[in-house]
């Protein structure tokens, strides 16, 4: 009887592990899109379209937005002035920096080495985890996730010797959390040499 509460217990505590980052992940999207959508209502509601399109209508126009700034980003002039508000403005924001890397990331840019996937060691084992932060002295900060959940883990700092990236997209990476470490394979065969994570600041 014992092992059967105990069963029951692991497994609801593993399924709030799983359920919980991502119901926090969508209410804060959620939340996001609705703060939007409340400050572009006075805009959809000159628009000349039917009271039911204008959610419709507030959606293209933040679709528009992206588009626009993407395209302005691309350019030279963009992406100084881009680079001009990240450092004197963005980056001051708490956070802003980690989902920047995160988003970039996710969308198949490279951000240097934020969030770029590696196998660090931890005691005896490869550990998979995501750069998050390389210091002066080469020391990396690091974030082990949890399996079957990326969206937890713990935080590790660690000497560059025991930090090996690997050529993988991001994604790959998360699969690989989130399947239980099938596809590490393929981590594997791409981690880089241990000399190439020794290298200048901001290498990839």
């Amino acid at each position: 009887m014992r092992s059967v509460l105990e069963f029951v217990k692991t497994t609801v505590i593993g399924g709030v592990v799983v359920i919980l980052p991502v119901g926090v992940t969508v209410l804060l999207t959620a939340k996001t899109l609705v703060a939007i959508l409340g400050l572009l209502q006075p805009l959809t509601e000159r628009l000349p379209v039917p009271v039911q399109a204008h959610g419709l209508a507030a959606v293209l126009i933040i679709v528009a937005v992206c588009f626009l700034a993407g395209a302005v980003v691309r350019t030279r002039p963009g992406r100084r002035a881009q680079e001009v508000l990240d450092r004197n403005l963005l980056e001051r924001i708490p956070g802003y920096t980690l989902v920047r890397g995160l988003t970039g990331r996710i969308a198949g840019r490279d951000e240097g080495q934020l969030f770029a996937a590696a196998l660090v060691e931890i005691e005896e084992a490869l550990v998979p985890a995501f750069i998050v932060e390389e210091h002066p002295d080469g020391r990396y900060t690091v974030f082990v996730p949890s399996v079957p959940t990326p969206a937890a883990g713990t935080v590790y700092i660690l000497t560059p010797e025991r930090v090996h990236l690997v050529d993988v997209p991001f994604t790959k990476a998360v699969k690989v959390i989130t399947q239980w470490g099938v596809g590490s394979r393929e981590m594997l065969a791409a981690m880089r040499p241990p000399q190439a994570v020794g290298g200048p600041r901001g290498a990839t």
